[in-house]
C-alpha cells in the first residue's frame, strides 16, 4: 500500500481549527462545501489546487485542537492520499486511521513543498523523488494497514464482520 504525490509543506502545531475553521462547521453535513474551506486561514489556495494523490506533510503535533473528527474526513474529501508528520495530536491520528486516511510518523525535514513524494506503508520508506531523500520510519501495524487498505473502520467491519479477524 502506497501512494505518490506533491507534497504541501506545512509547519509545527497545525490545529483541527486550521484545517477546518469552526466559522464553517454548519457546513459539516456537507463535506464537499466544508472541504473547500480547508486550511484557507493559513494555505488560501491549498482546497482549490490540491490533487488527488496529494500529501500533506507537516511538522510536530499536526491536528491538535479539538477531536473534530472532519478534519480528516475533509483532508480525504479532497483526495490527499497521505498525512506524514513529525508528530501528530493522539485524536487526530486515530480518527484518521477510522476513516482511511494514512497518518505516518517521520522526519519531515527532506521535504519542501512542491516535492514529488513517494511513500510506501509496507516497507516504511517515504522517498523524495524530487531531490532523492529517503527516509524510513517504523511501519504501521499490520492491523493498521488492514483498516486503511479497506477505506476504514466502518468499511473494514462491513466486509469482515468485526474487529475481532485481528
Amino acid at each position: 500500500m502506497g501512494s505518490k504525490g506533491r507534497a504541501w509543506k506545512f509547519g509545527d502545531n497545525i490545529t483541527t481549527d486550521h484545517i477546518t475553521p469552526s466559522r464553517y462547521m454548519h457546513l459539516r453535513s456537507n463535506l464537499f462545501e466544508l472541504s473547500k474551506h480547508a486550511f484557507e486561514d493559513i494555505r488560501p489556495e491549498f482546497s482549490s489546487s490540491v490533487k488527488p494523490g496529494d500529501i500533506i506533510v507537516a511538522g510536530r503535533n499536526f491536528g491538535a485542537g479539538s477531536s473534530r473528527e472532519h478534519a480528516p474526513i475533509v483532508i480525504k474529501t479532497l483526495g490527499v492520499s497521505a498525512v506524514i508528520a513529525k508528530s501528530f495530536a493522539r485524536i487526530f491520528y486515530r480518527n484518521a486511521i477510522n476513516i482511511g486516511l494514512p497518518p505516518v510518523i517521520c522526519d519531515t525535514s527532506t521535504i519542501n513543498d512542491g516535492d514529488l513524494v513517494e511513500l510506501d506503508l509496507q516497507e516504511g520508506i517515504v522517498k523524495n523523488l524530487s531531490n532523492k531523500a529517503e527516509v524510513k520510519f517504523k511501519p504501521l501495524p499490520e492491523e493498521i494497514v488492514r483498516i486503511l487498505s479497506e477505506g476504514g473502520i466502518v468499511n473494514y467491519v462491513k466486509k469482515h464482520g468485526g474487529l475481532d479477524k485481528f
